[in-house]
């Protein structure tokens, strides 16, 4: 590792860099679009990646904690905590006029976005910046995107994994490094649009196994067309080998988790997001494999990979870089 001094200075500084970030991690219920925030963390950051102050709350997310073995949060500690509107003012604080800063930050925006959307409000966001993406930009050898992997990188001691506050702090040290690499290189940070839900409707409380939330005709979808994929297809996958960037995934029948976080999670590892399936598909991702859909039927035809969705998602946190 090398470690950085502070020759950047502010006389040095990337000019078009944004002034102030907001370093966020939520623990949630689960994944899905209609799951729920029981914990969040904000640890403010200036223009250079100085941290400013901090900020930490349980939340009551109005239904089963979910993951309690991830998060150790229980419905016992969490009966007693604020709901997510009686804490969204003071969120909103330490987020306005910021830069969204997260591990995987299109996951922890969308559930964000969600919480102020049912609170009939919305984040003062508007961009965020992935340390995937930026720890990619930056070409930082690291085994897999795993936050200990970064952390350890840069010599960042985790001491409570899936904590938001002790997760939030090892981003914000883990990014400041990185950010000064950025600026030394006058690299362009990997800046993305928030866009704020403008509508909620609401779903069951308990998300059902095979429910697809996105499919509901009153539910609030963006439309908007994904950009190409950067990298080469490699070929299909194989059997107790990583995903490589570039490979082309295909999804079919219903999934637990929402389908369009689902998709917005491959595209974000780098991977193609396919609308059929063909001898040129990577991967067929299902729960139903015996299903007489077109695409169970081709893949079959074809002789390409199947794996479920509980699996995939194992797969998604560890996707092999694409071939120089």
């Amino acid at each position: 590792m090398t470690m950085l001094d502070d020759r950047t200075t502010a006389a040095t500084w990337p000019a078009a860099y944004p002034q102030g970030y907001a370093v966020v991690d939520v623990e949630t219920t689960g994944l899905a679009r209609d799951d729920r925030i029981v914990s969040a963390a904000v640890y403010r950051l200036d223009a250079q990646g100085n941290v400013e102050d901090h900020w930490y709350t349980l939340v009551n997310p109005e239904r089963d904690p979910g993951p309690v073995w991830i998060h150790g949060l229980t419905s016992d500690v969490l009966a007693g905590a604020p709901l997510f509107p009686e804490i969204a003012e003071e969120f909103s604080a330490r987020l306005d006029g910021r830069v969204l800063v997260a591990h995987n930050a299109m996951f922890d925006w969308q559930m964000i976005a969600r919480e102020y959307a049912r609170a009939e409000s919305a984040a003062p966001v508007r961009q965020r910046l992935c340390t995937i993406a930026l720890s990619k930009e930056l070409s930082l050898p690291l085994p897999n995107h795993k936050l200990e992997s970064l952390a350890a990188h840069f010599g960042v001691v985790q001491q409570r994994a899936h904590n938001a506050l002790d997760d939030a702090r090892v981003l914000a040290e883990a990014f400041r490094p990185s950010l000064h690499a950025a600026a030394e290189r006058n690299v362009r940070l990997p800046l993305l649009e928030c866009r704020p839900l403008t509508e909620w409707a609401s779903a069951p409380a308990q998300p059902r196994i095979g429910y697809q939330a996105s499919y509901r005709t009153n539910g609030w979808r963006p439309s908007r067309k994904r950009p190409a994929c950067p990298y080469p297809n490699p070929g299909r996958y194989e059997s107790n080998k990583p995903l490589k960037q570039g490979m082309r995934v295909a999804f079919s029948g219903d999934t637990s988790v929402d389908r369009e976080l689902l998709e917005d999670r491959t595209v974000e590892a780098g991977l193609h997001v396919a609308t059929s399936v063909s001898r040129l598909t990577s991967l067929l991702v299902t729960n139903d494999p015996d299903s007489a859909t077109s695409k169970t039927v081709k893949a079959k035809a074809f002789g390409t990979p199947v794996v479920d969705e509980a699996a995939y998602t194992q797969l998604l946190r560890d996707v092999a870089p694409a071939d120089a």
